[in-house]
């Protein structure tokens, strides 16, 4: 619908700056929430430079650089592209919530002690020679029921 009066239209403009919704053109804001701010933090986290997220996400870097200095909201499909680019959701992205993350091996091993000293112990064996690496591994097969397994899937 489109609204042919100036004062309904600032009316709605005055209703989306109050609950934040919108801010005005050409103000950053200070919010860590905002959409810039989460668009930078998620850039960085990936390593990204502005010029990469552009390519990736098929959209300018100049867009990228108004979006985070929050010149503006992006239209909903460079929303989606931009998600994409990141490998993120587009309700992440837009800070309507996170999206779960799973927590990989690295972090299971590194947040147990237990599993962090025998994966210390288990990363020595690579000092050892090879016809002795080769009867560490037996040896796990062996107590672990995985030779059978490993034997079908080498031929």
């Amino acid at each position: 619908m489109y609204i042919r009066s100036t004062h309904r239209e600032k009316e709605v403009t005055k209703d989306a700056l109050r609950i934040g919704l919108a801010t005005p053109k050409g103000t950053a804001t200070t919010n860590k929430d905002s959409f810039g701010q989460r668009l930078i933090a998620l850039r960085r986290e990936r390593d990204m430079t502005q010029v990469q997220l552009a390519k990736a996400a098929n959209i300018t870097q100049r867009a990228i650089s108004y979006y985070e200095t929050d010149g503006g909201s992006p239209p909903g499909p460079a929303v989606a592209q931009l998600a994409q680019a990141l490998k993120v959701s587009a309700d992440e992205l837009l800070g309507i919530q996170a999206a779960p993350r799973e927590t990989s091996s690295f972090e299971r091993v590194a947040s147990d002690p237990e599993k962090q000293r025998l994966w210390e112990r288990f990363q020595r064996i690579t000092l050892l020679p090879e016809r002795d690496q080769k009867a560490v591994i037996r040896l796990i097969n062996s107590l672990t029921g995985t030779a059978g397994v490993e034997a079908q899937t080498e031929r």
